[in-house]
């Protein structure tokens, strides 16, 4: 399965701070471009997988439905968000 987020790089003195807009928690820092984009990877799948054990623990006495869910979204106009 694919998915396409944004990923948010920031430069600061000691290299690049990485986050994920669309998913809260995956955070992450390289010292150059390159390693903050394979280190936000990483956080990503990280976050999805932990994601997934909480949920299967707090519903693990009661009946649930899990099926696949595509959601399409627009992209965000910037200027337009206040």
């Amino acid at each position: 399965m694919e998915l396409e987020l944004t990923a948010v790089l920031r430069r600061v003195p000691e290299g690049y701070i990485a986050s994920v807009e669309e998913l809260p928690g995956a955070n992450t820092q390289g010292e150059t471009l390159e390693e903050a984009r394979a280190n936000l990877k990483e956080a990503v799948t990280l976050v999805l997988e932990a994601n997934r054990a909480l949920a299967a623990e707090d519903a693990s006495e009661a009946e649930v439905i899990r099926e696949p869910l595509r959601v399409c979204t627009r992209p965000v106009n910037p200027s337009s968000v206040s």
